[in-house]
């Protein structure tokens, strides 16, 4: 073989390795997560703590993990729009419902996180899903669209309800966003000079979609104080009120993650793993 064709064997075998490994190749029913990039790659654990130390959001968790449960036992369930303040639990509490629903029924659900670039591959997916014996919730987590991007919107539209390449019947999605209508909005709608209702109901048409939808806000402080109580209980870390209180206002913010990050630094500052 020559040099040159030596190289350009290369190139083609560089090339070939970039191309995603076909979806129909993967093992569906192997692990309890997947993340979905173009191609699934298992994950042998769901990362979340146990419902119990998930504290402040009680109304959220029921509505969620009921959800969650009818769809791993075969029953109706809705797909799912998680809103609100950053760090208030959406992520984790989605991620905690599927590992409590594969603890009452093993084997029967996975969560399928899709990585932010690989959105538009969200039909191949589906047509992979669709020929497991299993059901599935699709994780979009922290979804945003851009503005003037309508192509996003109104796949998204689609695959929730009502175009022919909809999400299949074993399939759910669960998306997270800082908004509730997922789009931005801005003040210019109502001026809108032709029809301005028609704009504020093009957006809000993407986030009626979800048959639930659930709103988190920022913490108060006894909401705070609990979360951070529940944690170091359960890992066995003692703390005084004050300086997590302290440690919230150098964070300019109360929320589960925040009393999380507290927490850690408790048990590092004790010589303790989590």
């Amino acid at each position: 073989m020559s040099d040159a064709e030596q190289h350009l064997a290369r190139i083609a075998a560089a090339l070939e390795a970039l191309v995603p490994r076909p979806a129909d190749h993967a093992d569906w029913h192997a692990a309890p997560a997947y993340v979905w990039d173009g191609s699934a790659r298992p994950v042998p654990e769901i990362k979340a703590p146990p419902l119990a130390l998930l504290k402040g959001i009680d109304a959220q968790k029921e509505r969620v993990t009921g959800n969650v449960m009818r769809f791993a036992g075969g029953h109706a369930a809705h797909d799912m729009l998680l809103w609100g303040a950053r760090g208030t639990g959406k992520s984790v509490l989605l991620r905690a419902s599927v590992a409590s629903a594969q603890a009452d029924s093993p084997g029967a659900i996975a969560l399928v996180q899709v990585a932010p670039e690989a959105l538009s591959s969200l039909t191949t997916l589906f047509g992979a899903l669709r020929a497991a014996d299993r059901r599935f919730l699709v994780f979009i987590d922290d979804l945003g669209f851009e503005d003037g991007d309508s192509t996003g919107p109104r796949a998204l539209r689609s695959w929730l309800e009502g175009g022919v390449e909809a999400r299949p019947d074993n399939v759910r999605l669960a998306v997270t966003s800082n908004r509730r209508a997922i789009v931005p909005r801005h003040l210019s709608e109502q001026d809108d000079p032709i029809n301005p209702r028609d704009a504020v109901d093009d957006q809000l048409a993407l986030a009626d979609r979800f048959g639930l939808s659930v709103g988190f806000h920022a913490c108060t402080q006894d909401d705070y104080l609990a979360i951070v109580a529940g944690y170091a209980q359960e890992y066995g870390l003692a703390f005084a009120q004050a300086d997590a209180l302290e440690w919230s206002k150098r964070r300019g913010a109360r929320s589960g993650r925040v009393a999380w990050q507290f927490v850690t630094e408790l048990a590092g500052a004790a010589g303790k793993s989590l």
